[in-house]
């Protein structure tokens, strides 16, 4: 048996759902995207700047 905080059952039932978690969301830029598909997005977002952190800002 094993027993979840309230906020872990609350991760667990969104990611279940598909949603993006409450504790993720608040401290993530809005949008009303599935999980996937904010998840993919995230991971184009982190890309961008990192290609700024390589190469610098595009002119």
């Amino acid at each position: 048996l094993v027993v979840l905080s309230q906020s872990l059952e609350d991760m667990s039932k969104s990611l279940y759902n598909n949603t993006v978690p409450l504790l993720w969301s608040k401290v993530a830029y809005p949008s009303l995207k599935p999980l996937a598909s904010w998840a993919a997005d995230l991971l184009q977002r982190v890309k961008f700047v990192q290609n700024w952190v390589d190469d610098g800002i595009p002119t």
